[in-house]
């Protein structure tokens, strides 16, 4: 009957993916079909560690991120948890080979949104490592399951990516954490001054973490490239929409990328996929 636990245990990492990001859900849905689960588990543990530190206000968020940190580590030791999205994010780690410091630098990186952080470009870049980026090379190592010689050769890559979309959420974010969560993640950025130049000098930056993240998509196996490509495409025209529009228009509102759009993206460039013409 083990089996059914298990089998319980990804449905709820699914359920998760499912409730809280509809761009990621989809994307997850082009993957062949033995990659879904691993990435939902994936997900699942990465939004509830993210949700401690940013929605759980009322209660000691040290505490539970400490506590989540320990049960994670001792899930993969044991190889069982009682929390579902901790055993089946457990099962992942240790059926694609997912290293430990990547899982160490993710939750380094959710502690950080604990304190009121002065960003300097050393712990920008920290940040954007363990939050991003090694969720990309976490997803890499199921990608290449069978081909793992192939990691380091797309890791760069990978990692380019995670910091693209980890970057435009800053930019998309802005007016919930800085307003709502006193944070600011642009190194030498004042908020209350940000002028049009310093919103361009970020984007020219993500527009070079797209240009290498790009280049490694077209290099992934079939399994997985379309639903990565898919959600390159969504965000690279979520990055479009925010380079024409003003810094202070986005201090007022979250800008989006209308469920009609990503139908039609999605047509568009599923064809463009299906041509090997990406």
């Amino acid at each position: 009957m083990i089996d059914l636990y298990h089998k319980v245990c990804d449905e709820c990492s699914q359920l998760i993916t499912n409730r809280y990001s509809t761009s990621f859900s989809l994307g997850i849905k082009l993957f062949s079909k033995e990659l879904r689960a691993p990435i939902y588990a994936i997900y699942g543990f990465v939004r509830f560690a993210d949700e401690i530190v940013d929605t759980f206000h009322n209660f000691d968020k040290e505490t539970l991120l400490e506590r989540f940190r320990d049960e994670t580590f001792l899930a993969i030791d044991e190889g069982i948890s009682l929390n579902p999205v901790l055993h089946t994010f457990q099962s992942v780690v240790t059926e694609y080979d997912i290293t430990k410091d990547l899982i160490v630098a993710f939750l380094d990186s959710m502690a950080m949104d604990l304190d009121d952080v002065h960003y300097d470009r050393q712990l920008y870049e920290k940040y954007i490592y363990g939050s991003a980026e090694v969720v990309g090379l976490m997803c890499l190592k199921v990608f290449l399951k069978d081909q793992p010689d192939r990691y380091s050769e797309l890791k760069s890559s990978a990692r380019a990516l995670g910091s693209a979309f980890q970057k435009i959420n800053f930019l998309r974010d802005v007016h919930d954490d800085y307003l709502n969560k006193g944070r600011t993640y642009f190194p030498g950025v004042d908020i209350q001054n940000f002028t049009e130049e310093d919103k361009i000098e970020i984007e020219k930056d993500i527009a070079l973490d797209f240009k290498h993240g790009y280049e490694g998509i077209r290099n992934l196996p079939k399994s997985a490239r379309l639903g990565v490509y898919i959600a390159y495409i969504f965000y690279f025209n979520l990055f479009k929409k925010i380079s024409n529009t003003s810094f202070s228009t986005i201090l007022q509102k979250r800008v989006r990328i209308k469920n009609r759009k990503k139908a039609y993206l999605l047509a568009k460039y599923s064809i463009k996929n299906s041509l090997n013409l990406i």
